[in-house]
């Protein structure tokens, strides 16, 4: 997959839920993962707007045992688990309906970088993620690139809010996939 005209994030931590997306201009993403007053684990998604000013695009509240709990994204409540189920049509597929009502599927891409390809309704690769070898920033340890291929498909990737979906179910892919959720 070329990546001429993607626009990459680089994604830091081994663990999504504690991480931060960032390209040349900074950091894009932020999940912070705190434990609330009631015990619960609450991953909060944060995309910075302008300098030092940031709005909450997602709030994911775990099950108890760290397995998958509801999502809050934007004014749409709904369990974590109807953002990556598992697509029977492929080995560790995961479908989501995005906020456009259409379906789109994570999957391995069978290349040598071993990319997780986003695919659109027509199987047009949208955004991947790619693991990389660490590497260190002033910013912190980077462990993948998400990258979105601006002008795939209806090239509408690049745009809120399909594409805070795309970083809150590329996470939950890592996740679920980590953990065999």
């Amino acid at each position: 997959m070329a990546t001429a005209g993607n626009e990459v994030l680089s994604w830091t931590s081994q663990d999504p839920r504690q991480s931060q997306l960032f390209g040349s201009y900074g950091v894009l993403y932020r999940f912070q993962t705190d434990t609330n007053n009631q015990g619960q684990v609450v991953t909060t998604l944060w995309r910075a707007i302008r300098a030092n000013k940031e709005d909450r695009v997602a709030k994911l509240e775990w099950a108890p045992n760290g397995g998958l709990g509801r999502a809050v994204i934007g004014k749409s409540t709904l369990p974590m688990a109807d953002l990556v189920r598992r697509d029977p049509r492929v080995l560790d597929g995961r479908i989501f309906n995005g906020p456009d009502g259409y379906q789109y599927r994570w999957r391995p891409s069978n290349n040598p970088q071993n990319d997780i390809w986003l695919q659109d309704q027509n199987d047009n690769v949208i955004a991947f993620y790619r693991p990389i070898r660490p590497q260190r920033y002033n910013i912190g340890d980077v462990y993948g690139e998400l990258h979105f291929v601006r002008n795939a498909g209806a090239g509408v990737v690049m745009h809120p809010p399909l594409m805070d979906t795309v970083t809150v179910t590329a996470m939950l892919y890592r996740y679920a996939t980590a953990y065999g959720l």
